[in-house]
């Protein structure tokens, strides 16, 4: 693999033209209320959800479904299909293999939305699910959610009771914060132990294995943490049979206000997909009308993450307006189509939307003060480090109108983040110290995101932020957060990715963290990463990594995307490689591959949502990213060129 390129005049105006057209292209798509907000893609089983939510919603008349919304659900119908694989199943990330559970989901969704089960596609879907261990073989959502229109048994399904709000330890603060979320809300329609209608003769017996379900099998060993959360889901179930009527009135109230306090400053419960539709669902339980205010209120913050214009038809897990908004105010270079002005709004707008009131996060931080940025447009009860760093990141080339209002905001923003620090010395996403491993062994914790503990590619970015904002490399947080990410680099080089897809993102951002605070080039930990990253180049110049590098934990080669390449190349100038084969084959990836608009195109999904369950593609990861690595290499290569850098600047 040898590169056309060089360092010369040619280059230089070949670079910042590409440049240009980016930053022109992501301007196009700025909102001048301030920010960018992209589409965020991830697999059918939003669809598929959907149309549960509709049948639990609108149930059958006289045995027959006929939902008042058909149109859409015959929409989602469609978009389901659409992405059915060759071998009749559905995956979980673009050019991965069919994954049982989105695959069951799909089936429920479409027969009971009225596609028959002689159809061709049904019945290679049907082969398939078997194949992957039937029915029995889904996740416990799969297997609660069927529960609920008696299209599993109940004892066969994990027990989600609400008492868990009363148990001791601050223990659902020990769950993450989107399965908090999630757990609570399906706790109350648990309670309530619904068999809601399905049409007439409807089931889904034809994808059983044979044999009754049955809950998960224990351990052969004596003593294991998974035999005993066994034996606490049978307590649990003689419980709801036997136990207190009053102690579960109590927790229901406890687990319904919980409920109904989240919902204020945010956009739907947790402003995520999974929690949003059982906190309808849940409301339904408990009484609340259709036209009650919290009912109306929670079903259209749902549904407005429905798509269903000239993009297509799609639903969207969440919104992202501060992640994307935070990105590209980092990755736009100062050129003349970037103003002040610009700017200014940007930066006015991430003040506007700087959380002050505390959230789940103060359970163990009761003493900090309040401050940090969502991910979504309100969100207030979860503000997240990864987003919070991001931001401060941008604000550092975004002067608002106010200057001390800004200067006020970023303090109490670095403070946050310092009181976020674990005892191992990294940052998780949206709590601190998440880290009961044990909980990784509760019947309903097989989503794979139980917790939330600290990560390499937050701490990385955290430090970088940290820098940025003006502490020492010597403070004490910063030394700990270093000496976390030197003890978790993997023995191959690499960081793991936990919140993008996967040791490329990973490395990436612990580089740019470790370089930014004071480590050199020349140590031996920044080498390897760096062997790390050459070793895995695509011969077209790229990189690109596989979604299954999280099945695997290994690295997965895939074919290129503009994210992932972008990604190691910043991983490489942060490391200081300026001059290698692997830099210049990778900056002619991005400019061959740029699109005459100044866009590239990405169907992969390069972001994670949980590893090994589900996945995200942020649409506008594939221009950001690339503007940034462009504009990075145009600033570190300067000094090999001052000459000819100054030509082009002329030019």
């Amino acid at each position: 693999m040898k590169s056309s390129l060089q360092i010369t005049d040619s280059l230089n105006f070949t670079v910042a033209s590409s440049i240009q057209k980016a930053s022109s292209a992501l301007l196009r798509r700025f909102d001048d209320e301030g920010y960018w907000c992209a589409d965020l893609k991830a697999d059918t089983t939003l669809e598929s959800d959907y149309i549960m939510l509709q049948l639990w919603l609108h149930p059958p008349v006289n045995g027959i479904w006929d939902p008042p919304n058909r149109p859409v659900v015959e929409k989602a119908v469609a978009a389901i299909l659409s992405r059915q694989l060759e071998d009749g199943g559905f995956n979980i990330y673009l050019n991965g293999p069919s994954e049982v559970s989105a695959s069951i989901k799909a089936y429920f969704a479409l027969k009971v939305a009225g596609i028959h089960v002689e159809d061709g596609r049904m019945v290679r879907l049907r082969t398939r699910i078997l194949e992957l261990g039937g029915l029995q073989a889904a996740n416990s959502y799969v297997r609660t959610n069927l529960s609920l229109f008696a299209l599993y048994p109940r004892e066969a399904c994990p027990s989600i009771p609400p008492e868990l709000i009363l148990l001791p330890f601050n223990f659902i603060y020990q769950m993450s914060s989107w399965t908090r979320a999630i757990v609570i809300a399906l706790s109350i329609i648990h309670a309530a132990n619904p068999r809601r209608p399905v049409p007439t003769g409807f089931d889904l017996d034809e994808i059983y294995l044979c044999g009754a379900p049955t809950m998960p099998q224990r351990d052969p060993s004596l003593f294991s943490w998974r035999n005993c959360f066994l034996a606490f889901d049978r307590f649990l179930k003689i419980w709801e049979r036997w136990g207190s009527r009053w102690i579960r009135k109590y927790a229901l109230k406890r687990a319904a206000d919980w409920m109904i306090e989240h919902f204020e400053g945010s956009d739907g419960l947790g402003a995520i997909y999974p929690s949003m539709q059982y906190s309808i669902m849940a409301l339904d339980v408990l009484g609340y009308a259709a036209d009650h205010p919290l009912r109306i209120g929670a079903e259209t913050q749902f549904n407005n993450l429905i798509v269903d214009d000239h993009r297509g038809f799609f639903i969207q897990p969440c919104y992202s307006p501060i992640w994307d908004t935070a990105i590209a105010a980092f990755a736009l270079p100062e050129t003349e189509d970037l103003s002040h002005a610009t700017l200014g709004r940007v930066a006015d707008w991430f003040l506007s939307k700087e959380v002050r009131r505390p959230g789940d996060w103060s359970r163990k931080r009761p003493d900090a003060q309040p401050s940090g940025w969502a991910f979504e447009f309100n969100n207030e009860f979860y503000p997240d480090v990864d987003d919070t760093a991001m931001v401060l990141l941008a604000l550092a080339k975004a002067p608002a109108s106010n200057e001390t209002k800004q200067r006020e905001c970023e303090k109490r923003a670095v403070d946050w983040i310092l009181a976020m620090q674990g005892k191992d010395g990294g940052w998780a996403a949206f709590d601190v110290d998440n880290n009961w491993k044990i909980l990784s062994h509760v019947p309903f914790a097989d989503h794979n995101a139980m917790l939330d503990p600290s990560c390499p590619d937050i701490t990385g970015r955290v430090l970088e932020a940290l820098i940025v904002c003006g502490l020492n490399a010597d403070h004490p947080a910063l030394r700990r957060g270093v000496d976390f990410l030197l003890r978790t680099q993997e023995p191959d080089g690499s960081w793991y990715g936990r919140w993008g897809v996967n040791y490329i993102y990973g490395t990436f951002l612990a580089l740019r963290g470790l370089r930014a605070a004071g480590l050199t080039e020349n140590e031996p930990s920044i080498q390897q990463a760096l062997e790390f990253i050459r070793a895995y180049q695509n011969h077209d110049g790229g990189w690109g990594e596989s979604c299954a590098s999280y099945d695997e934990n290994r690295f997965v080669p895939n074919p290129s995307t503009p994210s992932q390449t972008a990604w190691a190349i910043l991983a490489l100038l942060a490391g200081g490689d300026v001059r290698s084969e692997s830099l210049y084959n990778g900056i002619e990836y991005l400019l061959k591959t740029q699109r005459s608009d100044g866009t590239w195109d990405e169907d992969y999904c390069t972001g994670t949502g949980f590893p090994r369950v589900f996945y995200l593609s942020y649409t506008e990861y594939r221009n950001a990213f690339p503007l940034l690595a462009l504009a990075t290499f145009t600033n570190a290569i300067a000094p090999l060129q001052p000459r000819v850098m100054q030509a082009a600047a002329g030019h």
